[in-house]
């Protein structure tokens, strides 16, 4: 299961690009989102200190706090103590 995750991660990861949406983590520990988009869900796991891409044309972001997002794909968000501060 673990490595099926990571190969979705990095696949959403590699899709991104300048036109996608980062999300980074300086918490201590790893935090997930959950990124709807298309109609697909897929949990994303941003380790401690990364920077993930995701969601290159738009989508929906249920945040680590259970915040609702919606993201047009250009945004930049930190993750900070569990909630998420987008730029």
């Amino acid at each position: 299961m673990k490595t099926t995750l990571f190969g979705l991660i990095m696949s959403v990861a590699m899709i991104g690009g300048a036109a996608a949406a980062t999300v980074t983590n300086k918490d201590a520990q790893s935090q997930v989102l959950i990124v709807t988009e298309n109609g697909n869900k897929i949990d994303v796991v941003v380790e401690p200190g990364a920077t993930v891409n995701f969601c290159p044309g738009g989508c929906f972001v249920t945040m680590p706090s259970g915040d609702r997002e919606t993201l047009a794909g250009s945004e930049s968000i930190d993750i900070v103590n569990g909630g998420a501060v987008i730029k």
